[in-house]
C-alpha cells in the first residue's frame, strides 16, 4: 500500500514541478531585482537580432517567474506549460550554434514544459484539488470518492 501511494505518476509530476518552478524562479529573480541585469539580457537578445531587446527581455523574464510560480504551486499549469514551452523553443534556438550540451539546459526545461502542458500538474497540485472539488480558500469540499460536502 505505501509503496502504491509513494510510487505514482503524481509523485514524479510534483517532483519535476518543484525542480523546474524553483529552476524559473532562482534564474529570473535577479533580473527583476535588479535593472543592470535585465540590461545585460536585453544586450544579449539585441546581439541574436532581436527586434525589440528590451520589451523580449522583459516579457521572457517575467513569464519564466509567473510560470515558475504557477508550475510549483500547480496552478494552471497547462497555460504555463504552453508558455514556457514557447519561450524555451525560443531559447533552444538560440543556444544551437553554441551545441547540443550548452542547449541540454534550455531543452530541460522545454520538454518539462511539455510534459507539464500534455499531463498537467498531477495529483498534489492546486488544479488537482479544484478538480476534486477542494476549494483551497472557499468554505465546502468534496470527500474523495463520494458527493458528500463538509463545511471547512
Amino acid at each position: 500500500m505505501f509503496k502504491s501511494r509513494l510510487f505514482n505518476t503524481g509523485s514524479g509530476i510534483f517532483l519535476l514541478r518543484l525542480f523546474v518552478g524553483v529552476r524559473l524562479i532562482y534564474g529570473t529573480i535577479d533580473n527583476i531585482l535588479d535593472w543592470d541585469r535585465m540590461k545585460e539580457f536585453e544586450s544579449f537578445l539585441a546581439s541574436q537580432g532581436f527586434i525589440v531587446p528590451l520589451i523580449s527581455a522583459v516579457v521572457s523574464v517575467y513569464a519564466q517567474f509567473i510560470c515558475g510560480i504557477l508550475i510549483l504551486i500547480g496552478w494552471k499549469i497547462r497555460w504555463a506549460g504552453i508558455i514556457m514551452t514557447i519561450n524555451f523553443l525560443v531559447a533552444s534556438y538560440i543556444e544551437l550554434p553554441r551545441g547540443f550540451e550548452l542547449m541540454t539546459p534550455a531543452l530541460a526545461i522545454f520538454f518539462s514544459s511539455l510534459v507539464f502542458f500534455f499531463e498537467g500538474a498531477g495529483r498534489y497540485s492546486i488544479d488537482q484539488g479544484r478538480n476534486r472539488g477542494i476549494k483551497v480558500l472557499g468554505s465546502r469540499f468534496k470527500v474523495q470518492g463520494t458527493s458528500r460536502t463538509a463545511s471547512l
